[in-house]
């Protein structure tokens, strides 16, 4: 099968440099926690594979450890392929590929600016699937449970039960780059138009409401939630010679 991008990743994701400089990052101790987990913290040189990779937000957090890994970074968009390579990251082979803000609907934003930017958001549905709709996981639930009594029937790619963890952070960000980032959002950057301009106004009213918390330079505090979940391979080969 002939894997191609979708046109509304291909369009929504066209403008890169925008989606990287608008975007956040991941909190250093949630990265440290995650490769803790997958037993690679401070492993020397160890090979890592980024699966969608983007622009590198995660690419370049793994790039400037002190266990100076070897990272492939893989990514079907060619402009944020392209962004990711202009970082000149020298550990990174950054290759053309496929692995087959978006909070889900249950979380339950914690400003009422936040929750009106969050109901445009899930206005906007193009019947694709998104971390939003919390379907990754079928990946791995739809696996029998990998127990010695059934790891060979099963034949799973990965053990069960998934680790899984959160962390809550705040960025203070100017009404623009909430803006921006929103703005980077695939199913928001295709907008045009009276559309676009629309939308623009639902969220700078939203964000300008008197009862809006900011700071001295006019920040408003966003409220971010960061979920990472780890596993690991189940080594098929060598337990199938076993038995």
């Amino acid at each position: 099968m002939v894997l191609q991008l979708s046109s509304q990743a291909s369009h929504g994701f066209r403008n890169a440099s925008s989606y990287d400089t608008h975007r956040p990052s991941y909190p250093l101790e949630v990265v440290d926690d995650l490769l803790a987990h997958l037993q690679v913290k401070d492993v020397p040189n160890a090979r890592i594979v980024d699966l969608g990779a983007g622009t590198g937000k995660f690419t370049e957090l793994l790039a400037a450890r002190d266990e100076k890994y070897h990272v492939v970074a893989v990514e079907p968009h060619e402009e944020m392929r392209k962004a990711l390579s202009a970082k000149g990251l020298s550990t990174v082979d950054v290759l053309d590929g496929y692995a087959n803000n978006n909070a889900p609907e249950s979380w339950e934003p914690t400003t009422k600016w936040e929750a009106t930017m969050k109901e445009i958001m899930w206005s906007y549905h193009d019947q694709r699937p998104r971390f939003r709709h919390d379907l990754w996981r079928n990946v791995f639930d739809k696996q029998v449970s990998s127990t010695p009594f059934t790891i060979q029937a099963a034949d799973p790619l990965f053990s069960l039960p998934l680790g899984e963890d959160s962390a809550k952070f705040i960025s203070w960000l100017h009404p623009d780059a909430i803006w921006g980032r929103f703005w980077s959002l695939s199913q928001i950057s295709v907008l045009e138009g009276d559309e676009l301009a629309g939308v623009r106004e639902k969220a700078f009213t939203a964000m300008g409401a008197p009862h809006v918390e900011t700071n001295e330079r006019g920040e408003l505090p966003l409220h971010g939630h960061v979920v990472y979940a780890w596993t690991s391979a189940v080594p098929g080969a060598p337990i199938k010679e076993a038995g």
